[in-house]
């Protein structure tokens, strides 16, 4: 029988991640945080009677973190994978280039590249503490390529600058992380999704759909067997990595 896994998920009760969440429900125990009480709550109770805790507070707090890292311990004496899904947005998230303003702008930068060496730095100290632990962070095809601006046209969407910076910054951080806790057992990885259906104008996802191969948009569920992939054993070796799966999008 394979033991259950013990996984950290931020931002669970996001797109990304909560399609995680219910992917993993089954076979695995969970440890859901997210800034949303009430999400939480009602994704909470859509998981049924699996084995699962909740904590409501923010992935960008030490306090937070730790708080949510002791109660798991507490709860489970250990947490084998961390998937930091978190994806805070300032009010102004998504202005185009030419009205950018730098306090929204550093706030965004803050909050989601900031946050995500803050919680880094918090997890893998437990980790060091119990001697093993993986970190899977979530990048982007756009921390690897330049935006296909000739997609937006005829759409009120844009593909914000400090998003590409963000997520390119994502991909250095999780190739630092596994180079500077080399031997000490602990695996830092990310994922970089293409892009994700939203609600998208169909204009834009026909234009999208033109530069992939089978699909086009994916849903969340499609980041399933990768994320299963490097939460098991048959990845143990694959370390400071930045996996893209985009249905050929970036070819």
């Amino acid at each position: 029988m394979i033991e259950k896994k013990i996984i950290f998920i931020t931002g669970a009760c996001g797109k990304i991640g909560s399609a995680i969440v219910r992917g993993l429900n089954q076979s695995n125990n969970l440890i859901l945080m997210d800034i949303d009480k009430m999400k939480l709550i009602d994704l909470s109770e859509s998981l049924g009677d699996h084995n699962h805790m909740i904590f409501n507070g923010s992935s960008m707090e030490e306090k937070d973190i730790d708080k949510c890292i002791k109660s798991a311990m507490d709860k489970f004496g250990k947490i084998d994978v961390s998937i930091h899904a978190a994806y805070p947005k300032s009010k102004n998230w998504g202005t185009k280039f030419e009205n950018l303003e730098f306090n929204s702008l550093g706030e965004d930068i803050k909050n989601q590249l900031g946050g995500a060496i803050i919680f880094s730095q918090r997890i893998i100290n437990l980790y060091l503490n119990q001697g093993f632990g993986s970190l899977i962070h979530i990048s982007s095809i756009q921390g690897t390529s330049a935006p296909k601006f000739d997609h937006y046209k005829n759409t009120t969407m844009t593909s914000p600058i400090e998003y590409s910076a963000i997520k390119s910054g994502i991909i250095a951080i999780v190739r630092y992380l596994a180079k500077y806790y080399k031997n000490k057992n602990i695996r830092v990885n990310c994922i970089s999704p293409g892009g994700i259906k939203d609600q998208q104008p169909n204009i834009f996802l026909q234009n999208y759909r033109n530069n992939c191969n089978l699909k086009g948009m994916l849903d969340a569920e499609d980041l399933l067997g990768l994320v299963n992939f490097l939460i098991s054993e048959d990845s143990k070796y694959i370390n400071g990595q930045n996996i893209i799966i985009d249905d050929g999008w970036s070819l």
